[in-house]
């Protein structure tokens, strides 16, 4: 079957990998120069299999207020005449229950356990060198009251498979020394040893040299923008780029935060909206001052991830519309928040400042698999700030469904 991917993120190709895999004709279309130029670029690097709660929590409608009104809040809105964002924002609003966490959770442990074994797999077999560590991940705490409700969690988790354990402040310091900056305010974390860390954009070199490469002849195809998707007589025939008409048997939608707006002329409003994003990527300049842990300081919002000889430090979620600019409030933000966890980390005279656009759903469950009303457009979207987490999962369920076969894990929540 003739496959066409539309997106070189990771989840567009971790999707056109499994594809060409089963033997599909796969060509990948990307409007920039090469891959993992978007959202992908330089994500957190943590890969938190464990981590999936949903930000729309039970305790988060009593937090708005105050984040609405701290211009140092981790979360931020900036109301846009864009009926799109107002709708995701109700849908959010309503999905902040127990109940409707509790249910997220379990679906998407069941994906990102998927999708750990995946890209475990994908790494070891094509030798891609991502700088991808197995060393664990820890989330620090500096609320009693947030500790606590965090540990209930760990218990609930725990029955879905979850290997994790609650640690006292002197035990965090005991795991991550480096800590001691913020030691202060800590009274407790999280810790996971089975989760993992890499680079994101060299995993999606190594899948791009994967299918260049070998048998599997994928044909990527760079600075072709695609314009419109072509439906005819209830199945899509193929999309009008910049350089003209190609046409394939089914088309994966793999567009990230852009992909709403090329669905909805064929009627479909997928809830996909972006949530903007920053992060650091630090030459480290003291070993012994950098996390050689993945950390996540729960308060702030902010994760940190080594990789190789740089720290990534990433944070944020920004509901203000498709601007990619650098709000530079925020990354002074980021920075400051960075300077005072690992203070000797580095030198701070590089950065490496990036910004990027997650395509996020408001319930944090991503869209797999076909379109009821064009069977043959299946969806690979939605994954928020988890793409690179649950990307080779996502794209084993949307690889399946397009074969025919049966879904890896139950589709509940997840079909479009």
């Amino acid at each position: 079957m003739k496959v066409l991917v539309l997106g070189a993120g990771v989840t567009g190709l971790a999707a056109a990998y499994l594809l060409a895999r089963d033997g599909h004709a796969v060509t990948v279309l990307e409007r920039r120069s090469g891959v993992a130029l978007e959202s992908s670029h330089a994500n957190g690097g943590q890969l938190s299999y464990s981590y999936v709660a949903p930000l729309a929590g039970p305790g988060v409608i009593g937090k708005l207020p105050g984040w609405m009104l701290d211009p140092n809040s981790p979360v931020r809105f900036r109301p846009r005449l864009d009926p799109a964002q107002w709708i995701w924002g109700a849908r959010f609003l309503a999905a902040c229950n127990a109940r409707a966490a509790d249910v997220t959770t379990r679906r998407l442990l069941l994906l990102s356990f998927l999708s750990r074994d995946l890209t475990r797999a994908v790494i070891s077999e094509e030798n891609i060198d991502c700088a991808f560590t197995h060393a664990g991940k820890l989330v620090v705490h500096s609320d009693p009251a947030v500790f606590d409700a965090a540990r209930r969690l760990l218990d609930y988790q725990r029955s879905l498979g979850s290997e994790q354990e609650a640690l006292s402040r002197e035990e965090c310091l005991a795991i991550e020394p480096s800590l001691a900056g913020i030691g202060h305010r800590l009274v407790g974390g999280i810790l996971t040893r089975g989760e993992d860390a890499a680079e994101c954009r060299l995993f999606c070199a190594g899948l791009e040299r994967a299918m260049a490469g070998g048998n599997l002849g994928v044909d990527l195809r760079f600075g072709a923008e695609v314009r419109q998707l072509l439906a005819v007589g209830g199945r899509v025939i193929g999309v009008l780029t910049d350089q003209g008409v190609v046409e394939a048997d089914a088309i994966v939608m793999a567009m990230g935060a852009a992909s709403a707006r090329l669905l909805a002329p064929l009627g479909l409003r997928p809830p996909v909206y972006p949530l903007k994003g920053y992060s650091l990527t630090l030459p480290i300049a003291s070993d012994s001052a950098a996390p050689k842990i993945s950390v996540t300081d729960f308060a702030k919002k902010v994760v940190y991830a080594r990789l190789g000889q740089h720290l990534r430090v990433a944070g944020m979620a920004d509901l203000v519309g498709y601007d990619k600019r650098f709000d530079l409030s925020r990354l002074d933000l980021l920075v400051r928040q960075a300077r005072e966890a690992f203070p000797e980390a580095s030198d701070w005279r590089t950065l490496n400042p990036w910004a990027g656009l997650r395509p996020a759903t408001p319930t944090a469950m991503p869209i797999l698999g076909p379109v009821p009303s064009l069977p043959n457009l299946h969806l690979n979207i939605g994954q928020g700030a988890l793409g690179f987490t649950l990307a080779m999962g996502s794209a084993r369920v949307v690889a399946d469904l397009l074969a025919g076969r049966a879904s890896p894990i139950p589709m509940d929540g997840f079909a479009a």
